[in-house]
């Protein structure tokens, strides 16, 4: 694989790394991870025969919480599975990685791909699924290509496939290439995805534990939630969550972008406070100030750059603060960005990948963003900002998914800390911020 090497020490992830530590770019083969004491976990599992329950006990006292976004109690999910259905079930890894300034999954697999399948592994002897598939956002095809290497190394040494290690567990693991769409990083959309059909999301209940995957038991987690797993089952749940914070156990991958020193994926505990973050990321790029931050990526609301200084980066904290975790992209802007045209970009982001489904996204998206595009451009006029509002509220929460708010957060967040920028456009038709034009 020709995949790029980073030019960086092995602690450039965080010191307090344990999905990302010691990694290097060229040390992600199977040799390489068990020399890293990787499957022991799912070793000691079958060699000792803990019992399912023990271990989504484990998980839920971790506190490992969903690193895809919503943030769901990983181990409250698995339970969800039906323990007396004789009948096929199945597991699924979202790395369908498409929301701007979210970059964490595909490093993981870049990096750390063996963490991601023994984590499956141990998920699907625990949950009792026999099949499970990793869908891998449509335009990282070289990730693909290295996860399907590793699959490779992995069933050669009896990790994956029938009668593991010996053991009763039988788990076929496949890779499944996506085709871009943003809307296939909603869970149930993209089941309909791999099951071969357009990816729109379904109405729920009935919900993929019970109706899943070809209409039969499923879960689906995130990958970096599957890849904190082997750790969680090597050294216990209270260990996990003592790395972080009371429900907010352990460590997270925060994907920095923007105005910043050093763009980069950097694991940090839960809880660490967002100024330790935004230093190891080199501190404001050319000794500018923080206006703003997007602390979960682009669907969540953003926060003034003051609000953020004296914020912890974790799920309670940052909702305390008026935004959410999220997948953990933070996305940083400095003063000379205009905050008109930056929801410009997102609200066009997010009218074009709508699926057009439900009414409320379908119109309301490309309304958003023609109103947004009219103020950028002078056309705005004085009532256009509570009208932004008023349809922001009529899409939030009327959608199948959860699409419809991700286009709406960013909305009301954007006018209600920056209305002064939006009415400087509305009323002298040009920016505020003449240093970015």
């Amino acid at each position: 694989m020709g995949l790029p090497v980073p030019p960086f020490a092995h602690d450039v992830f965080g010191p307090d790394a344990i999905i990302l530590k010691g990694l290097d770019g060229l040390n992600w083969r199977l040799k390489d991870y068990e020399a890293r004491g990787g499957y022991q976990a799912l070793r000691k599992v079958l060699a000792e025969k803990i019992p399912p329950e023990a271990i989504v006990n484990e998980v839920k006292k971790s506190a490992l919480r969903g690193r895809g976004g919503a943030g769901f109690p990983a181990g409250l999910k698995w339970s969800f599975m039906p323990r007396r259905f004789s009948g096929q079930k199945y597991l699924v890894c979202n790395s369908d990685e498409g929301e701007p300034g979210t970059f964490k999954d595909r490093d993981i697999l870049r990096y750390n791909p063996h963490v991601v399948i023994e984590g499956m592994a141990l998920a699907a002897y625990t949950t009792g699924a026999s099949v499970g598939y990793n869908y891998i956002h449509g335009e990282i095809w070289d990730i693909y290509e290295r996860f399907e290497e590793a699959l490779a190394e992995a069933r050669a040494a009896g990790y994956i496939g029938k009668n593991i290690l010996g053991s009763d567990l039988s788990f076929e693991l496949h890779a499944h290439h996506g085709f871009g769409a943003y809307i296939c990083g909603e869970e149930t959309g993209l089941l309909e995805s791999i099951e071969g059909k357009r990816g729109l999301p379904r109405f729920r209940p009935p919900f993929p534990a019970s109706y899943g995957l070809y209409g039969k038991p499923t879960t689906v987690n995130n990958t970096e939630t599957f890849a904190a797993v082997p750790w969680i089952v090597l050294n216990g749940g209270e260990a996990y969550v003592n790395l972080g914070r009371p429900n907010n156990g352990g460590t997270k991958i925060f994907s920095v972008s923007g105005d910043v020193g050093r763009p980069g994926n950097y694991e940090v505990p839960l809880g660490t406070p967002f100024a330790k973050l935004l230093d190891m990321a080199g501190g404001m790029r050319d000794g500018r100030k923080l206006k703003a931050c997007i602390p979960g990526g682009s669907s969540m609301p953003v926060l003034p750059g003051g609000v953020m200084m004296q914020t912890d980066m974790d799920y309670d904290s940052i909702a305390k603060a008026g935004s959410m975790l999220g997948s953990g992209a933070v996305i940083v802007m400095d003063e000379t960005r205009c905050m008109v045209k930056s929801l410009l970009r997102l609200s066009y982001f997010y009218f074009e990948e709508s699926c057009g489904q439900c009414t409320p996204c379908r119109e309301g998206t490309g309304w958003l963003y023609r109103m947004v595009h009219r103020i950028e451009h002078g056309k705005g006029r004085k009532e256009d900002l509570d009208v932004l509002d008023n349809v922001a509220d009529n899409i939030a929460g009327r959608t199948i998914c959860a699409l419809g708010d991700a286009a709406a957060l960013p909305v009301k967040s954007f006018v209600k800390h920056f209305r002064d920028e939006f009415k400087y456009h509305i009323e002298h038709g040009k920016c505020l911020v003449p240093e970015y034009l």
